[in-house]
């Protein structure tokens, strides 16, 4: 194969999903060179059906981006009903409490893939699509990347290296370790129609099995059920009438019969996160610094709050792009964040997932205690929306 001369930039991102794209954007006005590498086709050829739960805080930021007016189909979250399976107590959070017009929105994982692709087209970036990186060295100086492209291997430096990619390139960054605990457990989406058209609200039901929750989208429903593995391989092969039977069994009578649902996919569910998340001219961001649990819909939330932070660094700094003190204050801003995510993440799938009979009872006095006490529920509410530090 041909190898051709290294070109240099400012910033290499690797990974051209929504959140190496979202830093694509926010840099528009920099004035700074950026390479955007994406393994994947172009969008349209690979619509995921996957839900994303988007805070307030994200949307506030997506509208900073241009992105938000484009999304064709937004629902909003008037409200979030928290419950918990075989056990008494439940809390209700409402939009109006925190006087904001929603607490989140659920869109499709495609649909915002393809609006920030074609807000790509505007940023002046270099943008590859089916851009295999398969080698990365970081110095001192520098950060350097070998790529396949067109059937050709390519290499380009920069002055820094942002590892969007969910994390499959961390172990050639040899300052950065990669921590990993597999929750036994899968997620299943797919739409739901029930006899009871959505009315904005949210529905967070915790089992022993792991929490399903109903999220408004469109009309109908938005599912992700969690369940341990050999029995999401038992789902996905149901017949639809047997399924809806059997998730109507499991959630219960709130929102009425199932009456339709779409194509069901599940994927495997692990906590995953990197420290540190930056190196020697290298920075992780998104699922690349932390992948964690769908429970609370925190994940994309907390990507997205790293690029838009990691581009205020970069804008307010461009002579020190990859510097020492540059990441150093990236990494001291995000830490309460990410960590405090992750913390609540982890610790909800530990305390509700489970069948502790004496933390069942605890669990069921906390919710309840939660939805008589105002403002406890800003607190949690708050931070939801706009992470660990309110």
């Amino acid at each position: 194969m041909e190898t051709m001369s290294s070109d240099h930039y400012d910033l290499i991102i690797i990974g051209g999903g929504p959140i190496g794209m979202s830093l694509s954007i926010a840099l528009r006005h920099s004035g700074l060179s950026v390479l955007l590498l994406e393994a994947r086709k172009e969008p349209e050829k690979n619509k995921d059906p996957r839900p994303l739960a988007f805070s307030h805080g994200s949307r506030l930021i997506l509208q900073r981006l241009g992105v938000w007016e484009a999304l064709s189909e937004v629902t909003p979250i008037k409200a979030i009903h928290i419950s918990n399976r075989g056990g008494f107590g439940r809390t209700l959070l409402t939009a109006s409490e925190i006087d904001v017009p929603a607490l989140g929105y659920v869109i499709l994982h495609h649909d915002i893939f393809r609006v920030m692709h074609e807000k790509l087209q505007d940023c002046g970036v270099d943008y590859l699509t089916e851009a295999q990186v398969t080698q990365l060295e970081c110095n001192v100086a520098e950060g350097q990347v070998k790529f396949q492209h067109n059937g050709k291997l390519k290499q380009a430096t920069a002055n820094l290296l942002v590892l969007a990619d969910g994390g499959r390139l961390i172990g050639q960054v040899e300052e950065i370790t990669q921590h990993v605990q597999d929750y036994e457990q899968w997620a299943i989406v797919s739409r739901i129609e029930a006899s009871e058209s959505q009315c904005g609200m949210a529905y967070e039901r915790f089992t022993s099995d792991g929490p399903v929750a109903m999220l408004p989208f469109g009309k109908n429903f938005s599912l992700v059920w969690t369940v341990s593995p050999s029995v999401a391989q038992e789902i996905l092969s149901l017949d639809d009438a047997t399924f809806l039977a059997r998730l109507h069994s499991h959630f219960g009578d709130r929102i009425g019969k199932f009456t339709c649902t779409g194509k069901r996919s599940g994927f495997p569910l692990a906590l995953k996160y990197a420290t540190p998340v930056a190196g020697r001219r290298v920075v992780l961001i998104g699922n690349a610094a932390q992948t964690l649990h769908p429970v609370a819909g925190q994940g994309f939330n907390l990507g997205l709050r790293d690029a838009w932070e990691l581009s205020g660094e970069i804008i307010e700094t461009p002579s020190d792009i990859g510097s020492p003190v540059m990441l150093s204050k990236y990494r001291a801003k995000r830490k309460t964040d990410s960590g405090g995510g992750r913390i609540f993440t982890d610790s909800l799938v530990k305390i509700f997932s489970n069948e502790n009979i004496l933390l069942q009872g605890m669990r069921g006095i906390g919710l309840s205690a939660l939805d008589c006490f105002p403002p406890a529920k800003r607190f949690v509410a708050k931070r939801m929306m706009f992470g660990s530090r309110g």
